[in-house]
């Protein structure tokens, strides 16, 4: 009997002090990217993003992240490059107005380190990729931090004449921080 008190004591304790991070604070949270063009790197931002969380740091396999970007949101740093990007060439934002992530799987490494793996979807066209991140826990608070490379070709993003890598380049490092309250 006290075997089984003792279990029930140490399962009780452990499971308060499991915390779920489901609440995604957009206020102290970002998504930015860095691409070259003329062999000049070139920050930009998005403005708006949803998403739906759930991450519990002691069971990771079960977390589980949709991301959902809104294009149009997009930050180039000059209202002229906004609209340029925006438009049918780039991200053509009327036919698809936003980009997706949804996760498959997240792995522990080790260390407050993780990789996400799930599908990136822009202008309609679909990839897997793996994520690298790291969480840190905040007080009442969570943050990931992360960046991952895609390539601009790969989602049709720059058609006709910037197709060519030569003016700008086809790597695009994404760069995350996403804050989330628990529960």
């Amino acid at each position: 009997m006290k075997k089984l008190a003792l279990a029930f004591t140490l399962a009780t304790a452990f499971s308060v002090q499991a915390v779920e991070y489901t609440q995604v604070q957009a206020d102290k949270s970002s998504v930015a990217f860095v691409y070259k063009q003329m062999g000049v790197a070139v920050d930009g931002k998005f403005k708006r993003f949803s998403s739906q969380l759930n991450f519990d740091p002691a069971k990771p396999a079960a977390a589980k992240a949709t991301f959902d970007v809104e294009l149009a949101s997009v930050d180039t740093g000059a209202p002229e490059g906004d609209d340029e990007v925006a438009g049918k060439p780039w991200f053509n934002t009327k036919a698809f107005p936003t980009a997706r992530f949804v996760s498959s799987s997240v792995k522990s490494l080790g260390g407050n380190r993780y990789e996400v793996a799930g599908q990136l979807s822009i202008k309609g066209k679909s990839q897997d990729v793996v994520v690298p991140a790291t969480f840190t826990a905040q007080g009442n608070s969570g943050v990931f931090d992360g960046s991952f490379t895609i390539r601009r070709a790969d989602f049709s993003i720059g058609e006709g004449s910037w197709a060519k890598f030569d003016i700008v380049a086809n790597d695009v490092l994404i760069k995350f921080r996403i804050t989330a309250a628990s529960k």
